[in-house]
């Protein structure tokens, strides 16, 4: 597979924040377009004033009108939005949320149709971007509607080299979480957390640890049962389902000793218990990646981060670290789905008679051998 091929479809987040910062900066290395074909879902005329803003080098853009038109070796953009928006930097506003989200919008469209192969979005504001066809908290939830169901839930996970931190709930006030937290929403989440580091990470046999919800796991229903009664009997119900899980372990002490490096995945309870870690750890190059959909979307680990948009100040080693999980997701996918098409079919033979079956996924005493 000619990786220059692989489509990468990019909104440009919040007008008013650092998307359009570090995607200009990211893409000031041509040599990233050898690796993927970039197309930014915006305004150029938005990336130009973001540029001469920023006294950033010159960047050619090429102005496509469809993504079936982009270029190889360039750098891609679909006007999108209106070109006369106004841009306030570090300013909420509700302009900047209506682009935002008709840039999400646009590139959510393509990769459905199969126009590009993977989303890569910028940080958006979750205040102004509401509106009737966006009442979500996150990118997360909001593109599992688009792309989930009943049995595919979205799963938030936030990744770094071989750290990969998953959250059983997401985006929800922490006085809801305990109600929010049961037996089935674990199993579920341990589901999909076990086939994505199979599918998307090609880890063979994951071992994933589990997080308690209350401090020292409980201290033995001292501090609160819910590992008893919910978190353990879930693990219990994942094992029979083939996922290999460990804990609860009480959060300060799994991370303050980096337990977190002996194991391929760990969920967390909640956004802050598993995050707040995970980016005092990896704030400048992680990557948030949403498991669980038949699409790949990666985005920075960071915000909007008004209080430095304009000011030539931000990194893009986040948002650059997340194109190259998508590409990496992207291509383990495609080796995944080739790797387990055509499994092979089970042969038997029926006793009795000559053509006495043998299952073969059977042990020799199970076959009367």
């Amino acid at each position: 597979m000619d990786e220059r091929l692989i489509k990468v479809g990019i909104t440009h987040g919040d007008i008013n924040g650092i998307g359009y910062e570090v995607i200009l900066k990211t893409f000031s290395d041509i040599r990233l377009t050898d690796l993927c074909t970039p197309i930014i879902y915006g305004s150029s005329k938005i990336a130009a004033y973001h540029r001469k803003a920023l006294d950033l080098a010159p960047l050619n853009m090429n102005i496509i009108s469809q993504a079936e038109d982009a270029g190889v070796n360039r750098v891609n953009i679909i006007n999108c939005v209106n070109d006369e928006i106004k841009v306030e930097l570090s300013k909420s506003t509700e302009v900047a949320g209506k682009a935002a989200f008709k840039s999400l919008e646009a590139a959510v469209s393509d990769i459905k149709r199969g126009a590009v192969d993977v989303l890569l979005t910028a940080p958006i504001n979750k205040h102004n971007i509401q509106n009737e066809n966006f009442h979500f908290p996150g990118h997360t939830e909001y593109l599992e509607q688009c792309f989930g169901d009943a049995e595919k839930k979205a799963l938030m996970i936030l990744m770094k080299d071989g750290l990969r931190v998953a959250l059983v709930t997401g985006h929800v006030p922490l006085s809801q979480v305990a109600s929010s937290i049961n037996t089935d929403n674990i199993v579920n989440k341990l589901r999909v957390f076990n086939h994505s580091l199979i599918q998307d990470f090609g880890i063979v046999k994951p071992r994933i640890a589990v997080l308690s919800l209350n401090p020292h796991a409980g201290d033995a229903g001292l501090l609160g049962t819910e590992e008893e009664t919910i978190i353990k009997p879930a693990m219990v119900e994942a094992e029979k389902k083939g996922v290999m899980s460990f804990g609860p372990y009480p959060a300060d002490g799994f991370f303050g000793s980096r337990m977190y490096d002996k194991f391929d995945g760990v969920l967390a309870m909640y956004h802050d218990q598993g995050l707040a870690p995970f980016k005092a750890l990896a704030m400048d190059d992680g990557v948030n990646f949403t498991a669980g959909l038949p699409v790949v979307r990666t985005s920075p680990a960071h915000g909007t981060a008004y209080d430095i948009a304009g000011k030539n100040l931000a990194s893009e080693e986040s948002f650059r670290q997340a194109l190259y999980a998508a590409l990496d997701i992207y291509r383990n996918r495609i080796r995944y789905k080739n790797a387990t098409s055509n499994p092979l079919r089970k042969q038997y033979f029926e006793k009795g008679g000559d053509n006495e079956k043998l299952d073969l996924t059977k042990d020799d005493e199970s076959n009367g051998l």
